[in-house]
């Protein structure tokens, strides 16, 4: 089996096999909006070279057209990060703003009328019904409907998103800040910790009666994480502290291994629930004469 080379002067110090770093890509998913739809953004520029050297109403209708692809195409993206946030949930809501479909609809818009000024009303036609379907080919639809969502309670289900959208921003600011340290290890190791949080993120969505438990956790205990690593940040950037580095470094061990520990418990309390309603059931049955054997 392959090992990833290491040694004295590799980022993270070790001798090779598996590092910390390396768990933080586990059950990671490659990202929808990616190479495909900056391209998007690349293919309408040749408008302009179009539009000035045309006469003042054609320019005018291929800088609108230009206008209008790139719009397309930042809905587009919009919709594909939609899109891997509602696959990487096991309860989602279907997003509120079909944002790929309407990038399709507005990609043949834009089709159509970079075809209308360079040719015609039917070419436009043929621009718009072929730019349409191909976009719709290329990223396909929103999800259309929620998943996961029978029996669950809404107001619970909206509670649990707020906080978790809350939660996600400071991992983000974490991310953001500690990129200013410009040491690599640090950024693995912040990811790291990032899986860990959001393990507990993906069991408190799964079960939204668990956000009492888990609230300090989403809220002060994250917002402390990124108040210490902003504040680390700037520090070691300027100083390249070791003491602050393994104090820092300390702080996120004890931060993972608090979130991963109270995520085993919500699992544990889950499995405690399932078995007392089982416990229940076969009880009910075996009062009606049905016997598990």
């Amino acid at each position: 089996m392959a090992q990833k080379f290491g040694g004295k002067y590799s980022p993270d110090g070790q001798t090779g096999g598996s590092t910390p770093q390396a768990e933080a890509f586990q059950n990671a998913r490659r990202s929808r909006a990616g190479g495909r739809v900056n391209l998007l953004f690349i293919a309408p520029l040749p408008l302009i070279w179009k539009a000035f050297t045309s006469e003042p109403v054609v320019m005018a209708q291929y800088l609108s057209a230009l206008g209008v692809l790139l719009l397309a195409a930042w809905l587009t993206r919009s919709g594909q990060e939609a899109h891997d946030a509602y696959d990487a949930r096991k309860v989602a809501r279907r997003p509120a703003l079909p944002r790929k479909i309407l990038g399709a609809v507005l990609t043949g818009g834009g089709l159509a009328l970079a075809g209308f000024a360079g040719h015609g009303l039917v070419e436009a036609a043929i621009f718009a019904v072929v730019g349409f379907c191909l976009h719709l080919f290329a990223f396909g639809p929103d999800p259309l409907r929620d998943k996961g969502m029978e029996g669950v309670n809404l107001h619970q289900t909206d509670r649990v998103a707020r906080a978790v959208e809350d939660a996600e921003e400071h991992l983000r600011a974490m991310e953001d800040a500690i990129k200013r340290s410009g040491d690599r290890a640090l950024e693995g190791r912040v990811a790291q910790f990032q899986q860990a949080a959001r393990a507990l993120f993906r069991t408190v969505e799964n079960d939204p009666r668990d956000l009492s438990s888990a609230r300090r956790y989403l809220g002060v205990y994250l917002l402390g994480a990124k108040d210490a690593t902003v504040k680390f940040a700037d520090l070691y950037s300027r100083t390249r502290n070791p003491e602050a580095r393994i104090e820092y470094e300390a702080l996120l061990d004890d931060l993972e291994e608090n979130f991963a520990a109270r995520n085993q418990k919500l699992l544990l309390d889950d499995k405690g629930d399932l078995n007392i309603e089982i416990d229940v059931l076969r009880e009910r049955l075996a009062r009606e004469g049905v016997h598990h054997n």
